[in-house]
């Protein structure tokens, strides 16, 4: 019979991505063969139903492979997943990053490989040198997350946060500006809690000055989800001097109603959001924000919603991350009073349809400027905010090149 290299199937963050890369390689390391591997993502009940799903399909196409389950969903809920005719092997998020786990996976008997991951002290981000197209490289810099918010699962399939240590971080960056990439992207779970648990606590804005000292060939850095409220005044002062730190934040606001953020055991409240996005944008006039907002959180009142609503405009948020809310059994969110199905549908619709009207907005000011985007394919980049831009000619994918904004409709630009 033929042997061949694992399947690999990845749900959810751009930090699963970044780990599947790494498992392939390991997998490789200990000639894995005839394997399919699904790392699965927990964020909501609807993507755990995913993962199941995916499971299934992927065992219809491959009936004689050894089905392996991982990742977030695969840690907080192994007993789903090993109940499952279809899985062969259940590995936990700390376990499918070590070697040992690999080697002699096929032949291992216990069906189940998952331990407690709040006991994991150290962050697996030196296994690979980032991941990506031939455009941009992401470098995963932190894991896990020492917060407890009320709809989250998170914590419980990553763990507690651990940081890169920066010496780490800056060898892969230059590792990866020698192979030609032009922008690299950091990453992890609750980024701006990096460095908290190295020597001397340094804080994000440390790392991101150390980066760009210690290598200037680096053109773009860009900087992944952050809770503003954790943004130190190193990263504050980069985002003003620091031409190569990309003027593009995605922020974890969630909602925009004070009872609503205390309910999800945030740690800010709506005037610290606005007072961020109003000294970022001070500092840097050419920043656009993206954020993470949850539709119909248990209690939330259509006066508490409309809260959340009028922050996409106060905050002049332009990439919306829309999440209609979905409990997680285990979380303190679920035992609350439920919102009906109908109306977070329709507030999900609402905040969804106010971020497009705001992409529209930021697009149509671009008319007539010109922008320095990196290419990610022959005909179509991204400027420095992330928007992005059809051309009518070709260009070599992972270059920056510099182009006039002739036109946009609604959803992309035209150069």
């Amino acid at each position: 019979m033929d042997r061949r290299a694992p399947v690999f199937s990845t749900l959810g963050c751009r930090l699963n991505a970044y780990e599947a890369e790494a498992m392939k390689a390991l997998a490789d390391a200990a000639g894995v063969e005839d394997a399919v591997v699904v790392n699965t993502c927990a964020v909501t009940a609807e993507a755990v139903r995913k993962a199941r799903q995916e499971i299934r399909r992927l065992r219809r196409e491959n009936p004689n492979a050894h089905l392996i389950v991982t990742g977030c969903a695969a840690q907080t809920e192994p007993e789903t997943f090993a109940a499952m005719d279809e899985v062969d092997a259940v590995v936990g998020n700390a376990e499918k990053m070590r070697p040992e786990t690999w080697n002699g996976l096929l032949e291992r008997t216990e069906p189940v490989q998952v331990d407690d991951i709040m006991s994991v002290r150290e962050t697996a981000g030196h296994l690979i040198d980032g991941f990506g197209t031939r455009s941009r490289a992401y470098v995963q810099v932190q894991n896990g997350c020492d917060h407890r918010c009320t709809f989250c699962i998170i914590p419980y399939g990553r763990g507690n946060s651990r940081s890169v240590p920066a010496g780490v971080v800056v060898e892969q960056i230059r590792r990866l500006v020698g192979r030609g990439y032009n922008e690299v992207v950091l990453t992890g779970v609750d980024l701006t809690s990096w460095g908290a648990d190295l020597p001397a606590t340094p804080r994000l804005g440390d790392l991101v000055r150390r980066i760009l000292r210690l290598v200037p060939d680096l053109p773009r850095l860009r900087i992944s989800s952050i809770d503003s409220i954790e943004a130190d005044e190193a990263l504050m002062e980069c985002i003003s001097i620091e031409p190569r730190l990309m003027p593009h934040l995605h922020l974890s606001l969630q909602a925009g109603d004070d009872m609503i953020l205390k309910r999800m055991k945030r740690r800010h409240l709506r005037d610290d959001a606005i007072a961020f996005c109003e000294e970022a944008r001070r500092l840097r006039p050419d920043m656009t924000f993206g954020a993470d907002i949850i539709a119909g959180f248990p209690t939330e009142t259509e006066a508490m919603f409309e809260n959340s609503l009028r922050l996409v405009e106060e905050c002049d948020l332009t990439w919306l991350h829309v999440f209609p809310y979905s409990a997680r059994r285990g979380t303190p969110a679920a035992r609350m009073p439920q919102v009906d199905g109908a109306s977070v549908r329709d507030r999900a619709a609402r905040l969804r349809a106010a971020g497009a009207a705001s992409v529209e907005r930021h697009l149509a000011a671009q008319v007539g400027r010109r922008h320095r985007i990196l290419m990610e394919s022959p005909h179509m980049g991204r400027t420095e905010q992330f928007a992005a831009v059809h051309l009518d000619r070709d260009e070599a994918e992972g270059q920056v090149v510099e182009v006039r904004v002739g036109r946009h409709d609604g959803n992309v630009l035209f150069a």
